[in-house]
């Protein structure tokens, strides 16, 4: 049995949560740890303050003060003579020494509470006969002592200091206590508000940071929407890029990818109009033949099979042409330094051997191009090949190759009838031909394969006809031998001299 599938959380939730799971450790661990520290801080604090209250204590009864910080000290006998007795020192210290907020004292002579402050105290140390008796035997043994107890009026840091007068036959003790607890609590109530506080502000997090992450991760939203809408019919649609982040860039790279998709399928689309448009015509001759075929007769059986292998041959150099086209428009070409010079001597002696022509090589460019020199052999002579089959016996072809501020270009020229007058588009499209006037057949994709060409180099086919004849040329860009720039991207740079007009139709 398959498990139940996990439901699924946005990355936008999740970012969310991560923020505020951090964000709210970060608070938790920052208050926790102040909160120790200030509580340590107060503590000592209070401690300082007993001692401080001892001094005053020994002050007041001797006149002078001998207890160093929170050690351990006795009061000499020997400098106890303001008083006569413990009960007047006692009474003194009491009447001078007034306890502060969360603060109470208590004088103790002979282990029985005697004189508590004439002011309002917070609690009263006498109510507890336990603490009394405590404090009492910790000051019987003659030292200070500072300790904390816990008490029916709280949890109390006390100071206890006995107190003696010569000559006189009491022993007392002067003990003074803070409620800790209480100043503890007012601590914590501190950080009840701090963590009131980051509540509200983890709440003020969560509202910004579920607007930001939105905001940031819309393209995404805006992707898979896109995506949704998107089908092999119909892949024109593409994602809108705001910003130059990442998320941004992740949309760039999608409607690059995109922008291949659609053309691999449309090239698809146009390959498969092609063969079917193209090869229905022979195909349906082949087979009305093969029908009316009477096998019978030997003569007929003969012409069929003659024009059978008539067709497929021409079905065949179809194919060839349809395969070449599409790999001249999917592949880029291999560029590499090629000087133009001797690469136009090459290509001139191969043309020479297409017969019943004459063949004049015109110029020749003495610069350095990146070029690949298959590729542009191919197109250059597939235009040498047209201007042969579209001239006269025993006409002149000029060939040549001729440079230009920052683009070459490989034309050839010939005296044959001209491009009729509205056919410059048609002829760089796929099938498409000037009218049957010019006596010549053929598929019609040599052209479309030398524009492909010429596009793969980030050129274009230029053109010129007149009835006189016609010239149509390669023109790419170029870096010229004494260092010219490269043309700019978005097309050549001018000429220095009169540079060659692309066809209407060379972006076909």
């Amino acid at each position: 049995m398959a498990s139940a599938a996990l439901p699924r959380v946005s990355v936008r939730s999740r970012i969310l949560a991560v923020i505020l799971i951090v964000t709210s450790l970060g608070m938790a661990v920052s208050g926790f740890a102040a909160y120790i520290v200030q509580r340590d801080r107060v503590l000592s604090t209070i401690d300082d303050e007993l001692l401080a209250t001892v001094e005053a204590a020994r002050g007041i009864v001797t006149g002078e003060s001998s207890a160093q910080g929170g050690s351990t000290a006795t009061v000499p006998e020997s400098t106890a003579t303001t008083f006569a007795t413990v009960d007047e020192a006692l009474s003194a210290v009491m009447s001078r020494l007034v306890p502060g907020r969360h603060e109470s004292s208590v004088a103790i002579i002979d282990g029985a509470a005697r004189f508590i402050p004439g002011t309002a105290i917070a609690f009263h140390l006498e109510d507890d006969p336990a603490f009394i008796e405590r404090v009492w035997n910790e000051a019987s043994s003659g030292s200070v002592t500072l300790g904390t107890a816990v008490t029916t009026v709280g949890t109390l840091r006390y100071v206890s200091v006995p107190v003696e007068i010569a000559g006189s036959e009491q022993s007392g003790a002067y003990v003074t206590a803070v409620d800790a607890q209480r100043a503890v609590d007012e601590v914590a109530g501190a950080f009840l508000t701090y963590a009131g506080l980051a509540l509200l502000s983890l709440a003020a997090i969560g509202v910004v940071g579920w607007f930001v992450a939105g905001r940031l991760l819309a393209p995404l939203r805006t992707l898979a929407e896109t995506a949704s809408r998107i089908t092999a019919e119909d892949l024109s649609e593409r994602i809108p890029v705001n910003g130059n982040d990442d998320v941004s860039a992740l949309t760039e790279t999608v409607n690059a990818m995109l922008d291949r998709i659609d053309e691999a399928l449309t090239s698809q689309r146009q390959l498969l109009d092609d063969v079917r448009h193209e090869l229905k015509t022979p195909i349906t001759i082949v087979r009305g033949h093969l029908e009316l075929l009477d096998a019978s007769k030997p003569a007929d059986v003969l012409a069929a099979r003659e024009i059978a292998i008539d067709e497929l041959d021409r079905m065949a150099g179809l194919v060839d042409d349809i395969d070449a086209l599409a790999r001249a428009e999917h592949l880029a070409a291999l560029a590499e330094p090629t000087d133009v010079a001797d690469f136009t001597a090459l290509v001139f002696s191969k043309m020479q051997a297409i017969p019943d022509r004459r063949w004049q090589l015109e110029a020749s460019a003495d610069v350095v191009a990146p070029l690949s020199p298959a590729r542009i052999t191919q197109g250059w002579l597939q235009l040498a090949d047209n201007a042969a089959k579209y001239s006269a016996v025993d006409s002149l072809i000029r060939v040549g190759s001729t440079a230009y501020a920052g683009s070459v270009e490989f034309w050839v020229a010939d005296e044959g009838p001209g491009i009729p007058e509205g056919a410059e588009r048609r002829i760089f499209e796929r099938f498409g031909r000037a009218d049957t006037g010019r006596g010549i057949g053929g598929s019609g994709l040599g052209l479309p394969i030398v524009a492909a060409i010429a596009r793969a180099h980030g050129g274009y086919v230029s053109l010129e006809t007149s009835p006189d004849g016609s010239r149509f040329g390669i023109v790419i860009p170029t870096v010229d031998a004494g260092a010219a720039p490269p043309p700019p991207a978005e097309g050549f740079a001018e000429p220095s001299e009169s540079a060659p007009t692309a066809a209407a139709g060379r972006g076909s």
